[in-house]
């Protein structure tokens, strides 16, 4: 047996490393893919998710139209005298609401990623890597663009008229839909930084509910208190509901639409060099 073994090994011939990789490598290898085909990929997996988990459309569906609802009928009366008159101020401004409360859905998403391992995968793939949350984010904005439409649809239903037409309602959206992009940089750090989706969703509401809530969402600033005033005016979704609802009333506040792309330049300029410095040490 050992004179067999020893007779093969005499015949194989040596194996130098250049024919090794001739045969492993028949063709050139593919390019490298672009930040944006990388970026888009990641977010058609996040539209799949939608699609296997529908689901996860009840909180852009359910939750802007009851918010509707009760704000218009319950305040409309004490507040603007009718609720037909109320939901011409209001609408635009629970339409910012609810698309700012479920960009907080970004950092829970990439917390179970991270939990569940799927993270670990996408690091080692060759590609650029903001990529993955680039991904997430445009996915997200799928689920923007379904609770505006929605949103949009029963306000018509209400008596809501846009005096801005087509175009003001366009615009409204989209700017909607830039700083909602930009604001969701922020969710995307405590995915990373926090251990569970849990501490994600509470350390979200913290943050979310006194933004929403004191700004002009609902009222006028001015019927609120100096001090309180002081920073209602200088929220951020202060400045976008203005900003949104002078849009779609016809209106072009040039202030409050810069005021706006500042700040969702700056949600970016932060958050977003914080969110991958995390990412790259994760």
């Amino acid at each position: 047996m050992s004179t067999v073994t020893s007779t093969e090994s005499k015949d194989l011939a040596p194996v130098s490393t250049e024919s090794l990789a001739a045969l492993l490598v028949t063709r050139e290898r593919p390019p490298r893919p672009s930040s944006l085909s990388t970026s888009l990929t990641f977010g058609w997996r996040a539209m799949l998710k939608i699609k296997h988990v529908p689901e996860q459309l009840f909180d852009v569906t359910a939750f802007p139209i009851m918010n509707l609802l009760m704000f218009t009928y319950l305040f409309g009366g004490a507040l603007a005298g009718s609720p037909d008159d109320y939901i011409q101020f209001v609408l635009p401004g629970i339409l910012v609401m609810s698309v700012v409360m479920i960009t907080m859905y970004t950092g829970v998403s990439v917390n179970i990623d991270i939990e569940k391992g799927v993270f670990d995968r996408f690091r080692s793939l060759p590609i650029w890597r903001p990529s993955a949350m680039v991904g997430y984010l445009l996915g997200d904005a799928l689920r923007y663009s379904i609770a505006s439409v929605v949103m949009l649809a029963m306000g018509l239903l209400l008596g809501y008229r846009a005096e801005g037409g087509f175009v003001g309602v366009v615009a409204g959206i989209a700017l909607l839909l830039v700083f909602s992009f930009a604001f969701s940089w922020i969710w995307t750090m405590f995915g990373l930084m926090l251990r569970t989706e849990k501490s994600v969703m509470s350390v979200s509401m913290m943050v979310i509910f006194p933004l929403t809530f004191l700004s002009n969402v609902f009222v006028d600033p001015r019927t609120m208190p100096g001090w309180l005033q002081a920073f209602v005016n200088n929220s951020p979704v202060t400045h976008l509901a203005s900003s949104v609802r002078g849009l779609m009333a016809g209106d072009w506040p040039a202030d409050e639409i810069a005021w706006t792309l500042g700040w969702a330049g700056l949600f970016v300029a932060v958050f977003g060099p914080v969110t991958m410095r995390l990412y790259n040490r994760k």
